[in-house]
């Protein structure tokens, strides 16, 4: 079940919403609600997936409420803090990356002549990274004593596995989000700019993301392409990504607000950042703020000295690429960026193109983005050499079949959503803050672009979103 689909927007949705209002507003019904709605959309993927959150909810859950007593001792303190993550992170190794484990472990068996790794692999549980990640602020924060543990079970499931945020974020900081659980307001000003921010959400994602997701896909299987396609391409993906997973994060703090809760904006144009350190302050920013906060910091941050300073980056930046999939392109996505950063760093927080008027800085900084992008859309480290190779061929050998897939590739649909794309990407107004001002113009505005957005659906099948698999 995804946002974008009917069986969500026609029946689950509604559903939950309505049930939700019928309860009491005191108490605990509508947290209970909420936990069964948020259970039956995740089981809805497959149901052998629930006991396997339920069980780090338990176990989370009692760790925090031991770390949390007041007279336990630090050492203890630190004991159960090291058991509470090392079983988070267990999950997330298992679930996630024990099949690439495996998988490089037999290219060294085959080239030294060992015994195979065992054959059993099993697809990846959807959003793994996002609920142990949560597990982890849980128990960080409360031996920082910076939260203090719950006292309802059901409170802090609901935390866990709420449905919004539960696939693909955004990543929800315990100390900050956990008060509202217990107790939040509701009004119909905060419902109605749920809704908008919703509707916009949805139209980013169906209009287009999912309108430049076919160019993107036809220049990353092509086996021949010249530079004019591959860079459009490449700035298809590139636009793809960004109004996939930033409609998502629209659409999932939209419903956020429908029950009463309030996350933080995940984005914040970050297309328009003029150096890799002001991108990855507007990109995915929970995901951001998490490594920095809970790993960055611990390892020492900036304050042992140069070098450490960018072997901290380095590290926080390839276990980032890491942390989006389990696959040598995303450690070394994770790693361009990190050597981006550490750049940065070192000439005393400015990029190399600083003197730069603000344009060029601003494309500068959308280049090298778009860079790494080929590595985090190409399916193995060849495939991203060979789609390298393709932006800088500009000599006309692509032949007849890459001259046919251009014309595919610049097709009006195409070069339409694109130059739209490319305008909204330069726009100041920024939708988390912009349905927060409802006027009746731009009540109308959300209203035409939620029957726009549902108009197109029904005339397609529902995609995925491309964060799902991370």
């Amino acid at each position: 079940m995804v946002f974008a689909s009917p069986i969500f927007l026609g029946y689950f949705l509604p559903l939950v919403l309505g049930g939700y209002y019928l309860l009491p507003a005191t108490g605990p019904a509508r947290n209970r609600w909420l936990l069964g709605a948020s259970y039956v959309f995740y089981g809805w993927w497959d149901p052998r997936l629930v006991p396997a959150l339920f069980a780090l909810t338990l176990a989370t859950f009692g760790l925090a409420r031991w770390l949390g007593r007041a007279d336990l001792a630090e050492n203890r303190r630190r004991a159960g803090l090291a058991i509470g993550v090392g079983l988070a992170l267990v999950v997330l190794f298992v679930g996630k990356y024990l099949g690439f484990a495996f998988d490089n472990y037999d290219r060294l068996a085959a080239a030294w002549g060992w015994s195979a790794a065992p054959a059993a692999r099993w697809a990846l549980p959807l959003g793994i990274s996002f609920f142990t990640f949560h597990a982890i602020s849980t128990l960080v924060d409360v031996h920082r004593r910076q939260a203090k543990p719950m006292d309802s079970l059901v409170d802090f499931a609901c935390y866990l596995a709420f449905f919004p945020q539960l696939i693909a974020g955004p990543i929800l900081r315990f100390g900050e989000i956990a008060p509202a659980y217990a107790q939040r307001r509701h009004s119909w000003a905060q419902a109605a700019s749920g809704l908008a921010l919703f509707s916009l959400g949805l139209a980013k994602k169906v209009l287009i993301a999912d309108t430049l997701a076919p160019a993107a896909d036809l220049a990353f299987g092509a086996r021949e392409l010249d530079a004019p396609a591959a860079w459009f391409g490449l700035v298809a993906y590139g636009l793809q990504l960004y109004y996939d997973f930033g409609g998502y994060s629209d659409m999932a703090t939209g419903l956020a607000r429908l029950f009463g809760f309030s996350f933080p904006r995940n984005f914040n144009a970050p297309y328009l950042a003029e150096s890799i350190t002001d991108f990855w302050r507007r990109w995915h920013i929970s995901l951001g703020t998490f490594l920095r906060d809970y790993l960055y910091i611990p390892l020492g941050g900036n304050r042992r000295g140069a070098g450490r300073t960018v072997l901290n980056l380095l590290i926080v930046m390839v276990l980032g690429g890491l942390w989006h999939g389990a696959a040598w392109t995303f450690v070394c996505w994770g790693l361009w960026h990190g050597v981006l950063l550490a750049a940065e760093r070192l000439l005393g927080g400015r990029a190399w193109y600083e003197d730069l008027p603000r344009f060029l800085r601003v494309l500068a900084t959308f280049g090298l983005v778009l860079l790494g992008w080929v590595l985090f859309r190409a399916e193995s480290l060849a495939a991203a050499g060979d789609y390298y190779a393709a932006l800088v061929r500009f000599d006309g050998t692509a032949g007849a079949p890459g001259r046919l897939l251009g014309a595919e590739l610049f097709a009006a649909p195409h070069l339409l959503i694109m130059v739209l794309g490319l305008g909204l990407m330069w726009s100041r107004r920024r939708a988390h803050e912009w349905s927060g001002q409802l006027t009746r113009r731009r009540t109308l505005l959300c209203l035409l672009l939620l029957l726009l957005a549902l108009g197109v659906l029904s005339t397609q099948r529902s995609t995925h979103f491309l964060y799902f698999q991370f």
